[in-house]
């Protein structure tokens, strides 16, 4: 089968490769991939910014969807032909994680999914949603389940409350399609003008210029009628936990979702202490939250942003885009 390999880290060093078919035991799932997404954290594994001892050959990227190929003598959930997400954390199936849940995940300690077939369990694979097309479904394992788990499993969201979109990143986009769903008020930031009325078509209410306002967490208060937002999904980190924290109103909730301004962050303990503010470190979420989000999704009609696709052969030039910056939505690399 074909599979980009890394070699060593890099991103001149992914590799379109022929390996063997992997062998599937009798609770397995032999999926052929259709479509995987980009996100900062594929990026970060390439360049050897995390896990420095990762064992090489690897096969990278960790979220993606495809077909059923082959199903093992016990499997009942699944038939060939079905269409099927990877899971991100292929042992969580539901509740809170557990340490033997947390210690394999795809694309790090587990071949990724630019592999044209991958080695599934049966009861962690979920359903693509009927409405989405492949390239479509395949962001929604990581980045649309992070979103959906932050949102609606821990910061239970409702109508009427107001939401803090940071940037233009899958998770950030993800989060403004399921807000806006909700009845939430959004109020985005961004660095591009270009990108504002990006987010204003999709359906922010607001958007600020983090390179015009840098203290922007008061704008978001002016923007949100003199109070804080009830809850925000920080996906930068060590540049932006201050203001994140700085535009939340008593009660609220900050998601720790990302960490692409680094991972080292000071922060002043006493508004988090007054305002009784939760910060809540997050990884993705379970199986059955997937299936959740899969619902929403179908009855919602929600179509994910997609910013471009590029075919197997063009894997490094898809990882030099989503380096760049310059993407609004997820990029997409189709078998």
């Amino acid at each position: 089968m074909k599979a980009i390999q890394l070699e060593q880290f890099g991103i001149d060093h992914l590799e379109l490769v022929n390996i063997p078919l992997p062998t599937i035991n009798e609770n397995e799932v032999l999926v052929k991939t259709s479509a995987v997404s980009l996100q900062y954290l594929d990026l970060i594994m390439v360049e050897g910014n995390i896990m420095p001892n990762l064992n090489f050959p690897h096969i990278p990227v960790s979220e993606g969807m495809g077909i059923v190929e082959e199903v093992g003598k016990n499997v009942t959930r699944w038939k060939k032909g079905d269409r099927v997400l990877i899971p991100f954390i292929p042992r969580w199936e539901s509740g809170k994680m557990t340490s033997y849940n947390n210690e394999l995940r795809t694309g790090m300690q587990l071949p990724g999914t630019l592999s044209e077939f991958t080695v599934q369990p049966e009861n962690t694979l979920v359903s693509a949603p009927r409405n989405l097309t492949d390239e479509e479904s395949a962001s929604l394992s990581v980045a649309g389940l992070t979103a959906w788990s932050n949102l609606v499993s821990l910061a239970n969201i409702k109508a009427g409350q107001t939401i803090l979109i940071q940037g233009s990143g899958g998770v950030s986009l993800f989060a403004l399609q399921i807000a806006k769903a909700f009845g939430l008020k959004v109020i985005a930031t961004t660095g591009s003008k270009e990108k504002e009325a990006k987010l204003k078509a999709l359906g922010a209410d607001e958007v600020i210029n983090y390179n015009e306002i840098k203290e922007w967490s008061s704008e978001v208060i002016r923007l949100n009628d003199g109070i804080g937002v009830d809850l925000t999904l920080d996906v930068a980190g060590n540049q932006t936990i201050k203001q994140s924290i700085l535009s939340c109103k008593e009660n609220a909730y900050v998601g720790l979702v990302g960490f692409m301004s680094g991972g080292e962050a000071s922060i002043d303990i006493f508004p988090l202490i007054m305002n009784y503010i939760r910060l809540q470190g997050y990884s993705v979420g379970n199986a059955q939250e997937l299936t959740e989000l899969v619902h929403a999704i179908e009855k919602n009609n929600l179509k994910p942003v997609i910013d471009s696709v590029f075919p197997i052969e063009k894997t490094k030039e898809a990882f030099l885009k989503l380096k760049s910056g310059k993407s609004f939505g997820k990029i997409i690399i189709k078998f």
